[in-house]
This record gives structure tokens, C-alpha cells and sequence, in this order.
């Protein structure tokens, strides 16, 4: 399987908060041109690429507006996402970006976040790594596990995140080409099946309606298994107490 656990080499650890936050929720219509825009007027970098680094919102409700279209020249449609901001981290990692990336439908920048994300918060970045090694995951702290979980399945109602490709690993009965199969991971190449590649342009699906179940985040098989062996048998899967909003 084809795409890394690493980190754009130009990322950084500024995605940290600076102050609490609390409990409230920002009603937020976002629009990609507006978030363009923001990031072309900032220096923000972090665990996003640079290209599509998101300032947070923080404590107040700022009023942009979301519009999605096919070209340039088609017609606007505008929706209206609802964007957490109490996202606990036991790291001081703000995840208000990956929430905005996955509201506003930015899938393979959310995907690529999570990895980076998993880098920091496993220790793997502060031992000089830009990947995470599988003894690295038991150092992910649950509560960074569970805010990232519950937004994957917030925003793909239901049909993203680990704990889905643990029930998914669980109907395969363990057999990691079972799996890939199961979530979309492998493609058709006449007779010959294959895992589908991640490198130039991308065969993985960045789309909550097309895409099969458990297809994202992804995860690196390049090493062996053993890493999304690790990340499925995670201790925050052991019960359901991540499933709570805090």
C-alpha cells in the first residue's frame, strides 16, 4: 500500500493552542476562496501542507461564506458547517483545522492533517522521525485518539475513521488483503489486482459519497502491517468512551 505515515518536511508544530477553549460551537459558512485568501494573508504553517494551511477560529463566530463549484464559470452552492472548537487534546494540539478541512469537505488535506497530526502526537517528530514507527502508537495519548475519531465520523456521518477499519478488520477476520479490499484500498489492472497508488496522481478516493467504507484516513503499508495492526488495537477502542463529546 502506497501512501506514508510522514510529514510534508515543510510542516511544523505551530497547529498548538494558545489559549483554552471552551465549549462553544462557531456556525461557520466557509468558502474555499476565503480560505485562499486567509491563508495568502498569513504565515500559518503546521501539520496541514502549506498549501492548504487553515487559520483557527477561535471563541467568537466569523462570518465567511463556503462556496463549492464544479469550474470556475458553474454556479455557487453555498451550506452552512457547524465547526467544534472544544477538541481536547492532552498535547496541546489544536485540531480546529482538521475540523474546518473535513466540514468543508477538504478530504485529502484532512487526510494528510491526521498523518502529520500522528507524527507529533505519538513522540515520533521529537525523536527527529517524519513517520510513525508501530511502537510509537502506544504513546498516542486517548484523548487526541478519540477528538480525531470523532470528527472523521461527525463529518463522513459515520463512514470514516479507525474504528471503522477496526470493524472492518474484524469482518476480514485479520487478512490485511481482505481489508484493503473491503475499503476501497485495492483497483483493477485487467486481471491483476492491485493496491492502488497514493504517489503522483492519487487513486485513493476523496469523496464521503463515492468512497466505500473505512476507506480514509489512510495508513502506510510499506513497512509491513505492524503499524495499522497497532493503530486498530489502539487501547481507546477498548471501550466506547471516545464516542463522548466533551
Amino acid at each position: 500500500l502506497h501512501p506514508h505515515l510522514t510529514s510534508d518536511k515543510s510542516h511544523n508544530s505551530k497547529h498548538r493552542r494558545s489559549v483554552p477553549l471552551g465549549r462553544s460551537k462557531m456556525k461557520i459558512a466557509l468558502t474555499l476562496a476565503t480560505i485562499m485568501a486567509a491563508m495568502a494573508a498569513t504565515n500559518v504553517e503546521g501539520f496541514a501542507p502549506r498549501s492548504m494551511a487553515v487559520t483557527s477560529a477561535r471563541a467568537s463566530v466569523v462570518p465567511v461564506t463556503m462556496s463549492t463549484t464544479a469550474d470556475e464559470s458553474a454556479a455557487t452552492e453555498t451550506e452552512d458547517a457547524e465547526i467544534p472548537t472544544n477538541l481536547p487534546s492532552d498535547c496541546g494540539m489544536d485540531y480546529v483545522p482538521l475540523a474546518t478541512m473535513l466540514a468543508t469537505g477538504q478530504l485529502k488535506e484532512a487526510d494528510q492533517f491526521t498523518r502529520d497530526a500522528l507524527i507529533e502526537i505519538s513522540g515520533a517528530k521529537a525523536k527527529g522521525r517524519d513517520f510513525v514507527y508501530f511502537t510509537d502508537v502506544k504513546n498516542i495519548p486517548n484523548t487526541d485518539f478519540a477528538t480525531i475519531e470523532r470528527l472523521w465520523q461527525k463529518f463522513s456521518k459515520g463512514k470514516f475513521g479507525y474504528s471503522v477499519q477496526k470493524r472492518k478488520m474484524r469482518q476480514s477476520k485479520d487478512d490485511f488483503e481482505v481489508f484493503c479490499r473491503k475499503i476501497g484500498w485495492t483497483t483493477q489492472d485487467g486481471d491483476v489486482e492491485r493496491k492502488k497508488r497514493w504517489f503522483g496522481a492519487s487513486e485513493f478516493v476523496y469523496d464521503v459519497k463515492k468512497a466505500k467504507e473505512g476507506h480514509l484516513p489512510l495508513t502506510s503499508a510499506l513497512r509491513g502491517t505492524s503499524l495499522m495492526v497497532n493503530l486498530l488495537k489502539h487501547p481507546v477502542w477498548d471501550n466506547e468512551d471516545w464516542k463522548k463529546e466533551p
